[in-house]
């Protein structure tokens, strides 16, 4: 079955996660509020992580995030679920990266994975004094 991704309408559109798979983990008891939906904050974590490895692999240094353009929330997450993180270097500047960040679930007992939020991060490359450094052609 193909992955599926919900429109902020709620109109699903079939789509599959673009980008490599950053990170994959299950959402669990002390990451969600009391209705057993997880925290935006938690999810927002696990995208930034999942970006500054990109970005890292891809600047070959230490990286910083510097902004975080938007954050949609499209679906809920819940207890239990697995969410996968797929990131895109979207444009590479002389110090920055840009990086599409989506993050999809799965239920546990399911195969269908359904977008649940996307965000744009902007990283910067920095050298070991922590200044900003030219990021290596690719």
């Amino acid at each position: 079955m193909s992955p599926e991704a919900v429109s902020p309408e709620g109109g699903a559109t079939a789509v599959a996660p673009r980008g490599e798979a950053a990170i994959r983990t299950i959402a669990m008891p002390a990451d969600a509020n009391p209705a057993g939906d997880i925290f935006g904050g938690w999810l927002m974590a696990q995208m930034d992580l999942a970006a500054g490895n990109v970005a890292a692999r891809r600047a070959r240094c230490r990286c910083a995030t510097v902004s975080v353009d938007r954050i949609t929330f499209l679906r809920p997450v819940h207890v239990g679920d697995e969410v996968s993180l797929y990131a895109d270097i979207v444009s590479v500047g002389r110090t920055s990266m840009t990086i599409q960040v989506d993050a999809w679930r799965r239920s546990r007992d399911g195969e269908e994975q359904v977008k649940v939020t996307d965000a744009t991060f902007v990283f910067v490359a920095l050298d070991q004094g922590g200044r900003p450094r030219l990021v290596p052609s690719a």
